[in-house]
């Protein structure tokens, strides 16, 4: 049995989910997902049942196994909580050491509690096609989602993440990740102006009021400004759907251009992905996106 944590955004969520469908396709055994974190977690929601995921929940008995290290975990969880839990295989509790991909992660075998971000699409690639297929959006649009599916269709269709939020609001957040400038984004969209013929850009941000007033493009743009937090996965889909991509330094932009299915896409991201130094230097993007 796999069980992986999952917590924070969308994105993040996303990712979790993935190593853990990744090894568990591996080991030929069950994933199961942990959501307890949510309970006291305010800033985000579990939002992935709006895809077509393996959505199996861990169970109280399946925590009470779970061998944690009390030095390394600030949650201790006790096993043999209470004494008619049948006596089975610990699981054995994988913390993420650091950001870089970790090749002894897709070599565990047994009964694995992960417990991390894991953002490397090294940790899946290996079964791409079925994650692709799994955060296929089963949820249905809304009628303004769907005009604008169709106009992403419909021309050279250019997604622009401006990711602000508690990347601007909370300053521990803000000193980790940081923001994307203004002088990236125009570098970003002046590349797309050389190598793409008659771009259209849509622009989505969870702060849309900022965006508009501060990112603008001469060619044609469109600026999502209909899908709230509650909605997030629309916004992700319409990304996914455009040909190319500018991204923030954030997963959630990164799945909207790594879903894209568009085979002569352009990526471009930003080099700084984190502002501490140390995280910056260990991430690492796929293969082909452009580094700004």
């Amino acid at each position: 049995m796999i069980i992986v944590k999952l917590i924070g955004g969308l994105g993040n969520q996303m990712f979790q989910y993935a190593v853990g469908r990744c090894l568990a396709h591996k080991c030929k055994t069950e994933l199961k997902l942990d959501i307890q974190g949510f309970n006291s977690y305010k800033l985000r929601n579990y939002d992935l049942n709006h895809f077509n995921i393996v959505e199996n929940f861990v169970t109280f008995t399946d925590l009470a196994q779970v061998s944690f290290d009390s030095d390394r975990f600030i949650v201790k969880l006790l096993n043999n909580i209470v004494s008619h839990i049948p006596s089975v295989k610990p699981i054995e509790c994988i913390k993420e050491e650091k950001l870089s991909f970790q090749q002894k992660i897709l070599g565990l075998s047994g009964n694995v509690y992960l417990d991390g971000y894991w953002q490397n699409e090294r940790y899946f690639l290996e079964i791409k096609d079925i994650i692709i297929k799994e955060f296929s959006i089963v949820s249905s649009l809304s009628s303004m989602s769907q005009d604008i599916e169709e106009q992403v269709k419909d021309c050279e269709s250019v997604s622009i993440h401006v990711r602000r939020g508690d990347y601007v609001s909370d300053p521990k957040t803000n000193s980790f990740h940081g923001t994307c400038g203004l002088e990236y984004y125009y570098k970003a969209i002046n590349m797309i102006y050389k190598t793409v013929d008659n771009p259209h850009f849509f622009i989505f941000s969870d702060d849309p009021e900022w965006a508009s007033c501060n990112i603008q493009p001469k060619e044609p743009t469109t600026y999502i400004r209909h899908n709230n937090s509650s909605k997030d996965y629309e916004d992700m889909y319409l990304m996914s759907m455009c040909k190319h991509h500018i991204i923030a330094n954030s997963s959630f932009s990164w799945w909207g251009a790594w879903l894209s299915s568009y085979k002569k896409k352009i990526v471009v991201a930003p080099k700084r992905w984190f502002f501490d130094e140390k995280a910056n230097g260990e991430y690492e993007l796929p293969e082909g996106w452009v580094r700004l």
